[in-house]
């Protein structure tokens, strides 16, 4: 089964179920089948084409298993310490995969791959390979495997579709192994494009549609009638865990962009650096800056010395579009600059006042520094955390504000005091008893020094937070 999350932002706290599902459709003139002969014609051509390039994904992860048993005193009486008995099984997971390119480069979700250790893949024949993961890109939920072959075979790939061009209508096909019951193929058709209040990913623009998606379809394809990719399925809305009929895939022209960064070799995804906190305009907020409609990214902030403030970005500015395509919200921007290659320019159309116009935003990476991560293993309410020094780059990939400086915490190891006292990964620590924190070597070296009671001041969602903790 594929892996599993919770959405209570849907009416009826409607429980979203990671999963793949697909869409797809043609830029060709759309037509109504106009006779019952025309309702019996089959989709069987276009799944001939599609099947061969969809695969069955295998992960194996260890787990850390503890058997509150083995602490008991009484047990360890009788049967000794539990220093031989296994403390890690193997937990496998299920999903999909679609090979993009001949050289048997395949794309799939993160979350099927997530901590893997081992992953195999399934092709339509039957035959099986060990697969080794080339890139992992937890903001779109999308990773990249390779097929490891020695024979230099020339794979069945399928070619990608423009998923800009897809409509509201049109019909498109999902395929990928539900349930681990083999491959199979489901049809229906686009519902809805450009969603974007998901919550699945940090890139929130979805294709919408009512193929049906089960658990194990996640990283599977879903393609349009010309048999070209247009999308990866990735959830389902589900209040039973089956599919209702409500699906959401990744658009392909994104999922391209993981693809190019696997195979220029990069092991993460470049993407250009806006420097500047955007924000939703609320009716009230459009009220307030006199515009008709509730539509727009409204900029709350500008970082100095980045893309956006050299290109005189401004807050108080409604970006409406870019490069001539109309921006709905903040979501939505994110993802059609995220698609803009790198060493270019944008254009980015905006409402400044009562006035629209128009600048060119250059397309560059966050810059970077070294990070200097490091694990705090001292006695201290921070045990447990890897810590990072922070950049505009980290920022960006945490989705922090890219003006702020200081530690930011990384990940938490499961079941340390960190976790316990309820730290999370994008906490940033400002100070620890008194003393300022501005590099990771810096609250190392403060949570070495035992200490009876701890004071730390953190940063969470733009909050400054102050709590103690007894040493």
């Amino acid at each position: 089964m594929t892996h599993r999350r919770s959405l209570t932002s849907i009416a009826g706290a409607l429980a979203l179920i990671v999963i793949t599902i697909g869409s797809a459709a043609h830029a060709q003139e759309r037509v109504v089948p106009r006779s019952a002969t025309e309702l019996k014609l089959s989709f069987a051509s276009v799944v001939k084409k599609a099947t061969p390039a969809v695969v069955n994904v295998y992960a194996a992860r260890a787990v850390e298993v503890r058997n509150p048993l083995f602490d008991d005193p009484l047990f360890r009486r009788f049967f000794g310490a539990p220093g031989n008995i296994p403390r890690e099984q193997m937990q496998r997971s299920l999903g999909s995969g679609v090979i993009v390119d001949q050289s048997g480069l395949i794309i799939t979700n993160n979350h099927v791959v997530e901590g893997a250790t081992e992953v195999k893949v399934s092709l339509a024949d039957k035959r099986e390979f060990e697969a080794e993961i080339v890139l992992k890109d937890s903001r779109t939920d999308l990773a990249v495997l390779r097929i490891k072959d020695t024979t230099k075979e020339r794979f069945p790939s399928i070619e990608f579709g423009n998923s800009d061009e897809l409509q509201v209508g049109d019909v498109v096909l999902a395929i990928g192994n539900p349930f681990g019951v083999g491959q199979t193929v489901t049809h229906g058709i686009v519902s809805a494009l450009a969603r974007t209040q998901v919550g699945i990913t940090d890139y929130q623009f979805f294709i919408q549609t009512d193929a049906a998606i089960n658990p194990g379809n996640s990283g599977g394809a879903l393609v349009d009638l010309a048999g070209k990719l247009v999308g990866i399925n990735t959830a389902i809305f589900s209040r039973s865990g089956g599919s209702q009929g409500i699906g959401f895939a990744i658009p392909a022209n994104m999922v391209q962009v993981v693809v190019a960064s696997a195979k220029g070799g990069g092991k993460a995804v470049k993407r250009p650096w806006l420097g500047a906190k955007l924000q939703n305009v609320t009716p009230e907020i459009a009220e307030g800056l006199g515009l008709k409609r509730a539509t727009g990214a409204l900029v709350a902030s500008v970082s100095p010395n980045s893309p956006a403030a050299k290109a005189g970005l401004k807050s108080g500015d409604v970006i409406v579009s870019i490069d001539g395509q109309a921006v709905e919200d903040q979501n939505g921007f994110d993802y059609r600059f995220g698609l803009r290659p790198l060493g270019g320019e944008a254009k980015v159309g905006l409402i400044r006042g009562t006035a629209e116009t128009t600048i060119s935003i250059a397309l560059m990476t966050a810059p970077d520094r070294p990070r200097e991560e490091v694990t705090i293993k001292s006695r201290s309410p921070l045990s447990g955390t890897k810590v990072g020094n922070l950049s505009p780059a980290l920022a960006e990939e945490l989705r922090l504000d890219p003006a702020i400086e200081g530690v930011v915490v990384l990940d938490i190891a499961a079941g340390s005091p960190a976790q316990r006292l309820g730290f999370q990964r994008g906490d940033v620590v400002v100070e620890i008893n008194e003393q300022k924190i501005g590099t990771s070597k810096d609250l190392e070296r403060v949570t070495r020094n035992a200490s009876r009671m701890w004071e730390i001041t953190i940063l969470r969602n733009g909050r400054q937070v102050t709590a103690q903790f007894a040493g």
